[in-house]
């Protein structure tokens, strides 16, 4: 394996080069998802397709009946770009948006589909190779989404290949509400008409609410919210009409976002007035982890760590995240997450990755992988 990959590494560094310029906003994977299809087409997996969600599946195995594993990595990087990504290669590293999170795994897994046809191997269980859309922000996990709808009852556990190699094994799922807050008021000049309600003054009033709220608690759960942005207001000279805000809370437990909800919308309530009219929109929803069997998830677990502790030396750590895996551990069904590289600056113009470490990274997912494989 590790002289294989060896005798390959140029080839799969330029893969990644190539994969990584290309343009993959959230909703708008179309050309990683075609780059995709025509590689494991031309690599003799005549089954690969991709689906509506604009997820690039290929099948192999029997994946009609039960028992599937699922291995997935994203597609969608948090940028907006339409043109071309810059890719650089300098001192050991390569620098690009979205090089780690997520074109490395995506890289990645297309490597281990080449190694699995020219080895000749055959699966002894069926497996889905996903490089699925949306994971990131507003995305909305959609194509991950779709995935476990059209093999509702088929897929028996999922790995997804995400972030870095030395971040540990995200093992619980983060889950999430994003709101787009609107307020409105009469607003007018701010000399003449001076005293008017003004919207950003009392969309700050509800952030200072906000801010003020307890959090609940359940066990050794963790539960977070934040204001990203927030836009409004036509002049210096005058009194807002509107002004708008992003509020998101998070929380590893599903009680406790239920309990951030209906804070979230008391406090709305409260800050609602004849003044300053209120509206709220869910944008964003990431579900917490459902009922899992345990056994099964310590199972899966147990493979993904000792993968990860054969090439490194080092016993990967438990973590929470938000990830392609909040969907089938929603649904019961044992996931996990992890990289394949180590880099930094994820979501930044700046990220970087070690080039190097991808040839760890390689063996690693082909550890996990090739157990379904003769």
């Amino acid at each position: 394996m590790k002289r294989w990959i060896d005798d390959n590494f140029n080839e799969h560094l330029e893969l990644l080069k190539t994969l990584a310029a290309i343009p993959a906003p959230s909703h708008h994977e179309d050309e990683r998802a075609e780059f995709v299809l025509r590689f494991a087409k031309g690599l003799g997996f005549d089954g690969a397709y991709i689906d509506e969600a604009k997820n690039a599946i290929v099948p192999i195995g029997d994946t009609e009946g039960g028992g599937i594993t699922a291995y997935l990595a994203h597609l969608d990087v948090v940028f907006p770009d339409t043109s071309p990504l810059p890719v650089r290669e300098e001192g050991g590293r390569l620098y690009a948006p979205g090089i780690g999170d997520n074109s490395a795994d995506a890289a990645a897994m297309l490597t281990m589909l080449r190694y699995i046809k020219e080895k000749g191997l055959s699966a002894r269980e069926p497996v889905l190779f996903v490089f699925n859309s949306c994971e990131e922000g507003l995305g909305n996990l959609k194509g991950v989404r779709r995935l476990m709808k059209d093999f509702t009852g088929r897929i028996r556990r999922v790995v997804c290949f995400d972030c870095s190699l030395d971040g540990g094994i995200v093992a619980k799922a983060v889950g999430s509400e994003r709101w787009r807050v609107t307020c409105t008021t009469r607003g007018g000049h701010s000399f003449s008409a001076f005293g008017n309600p003004n919207a950003i003054r009392h969309t700050a009033k509800l952030i200072e609410s906000l801010y003020g709220q307890d959090v609940p608690k359940n066990g050794d759960s963790v539960t977070t919210y934040n204001v990203g942005t927030i836009a409004g207001g036509t002049s210096v000279n005058t009194i807002a009409q509107s002004c708008g805000m992003l509020y998101e809370y998070r929380s590893t437990d599903r009680g406790c976002l239920a309990a951030m909800r209906e804070s979230f919308h008391s406090l709305l309530r409260a800050a609602d007035c004849p003044d300053a009219r209120f509206e709220a929109e869910l944008i964003g929803e990431r579900p917490c982890g459902g009922e899992v069997d345990g056994e099964a998830l310590r199972g899966l677990l147990e493979c993904c760590s000792e993968a990860i502790s054969a090439e490194t030396g080092a016993v990967p750590a438990l973590t929470a995240g938000s990830t392609d895996a909040n969907v089938p551990l929603s649904l019961g069904i044992p996931a996990a997450a992890f990289g394949l590289f180590i880099g930094r600056g994820a979501h930044t113009r700046e990220e970087w990755l070690d080039i190097e470490s991808l040839k760890t990274g390689l063996c690693v997912g082909l550890r996990t992988v090739l157990p379904h494989f003769e």
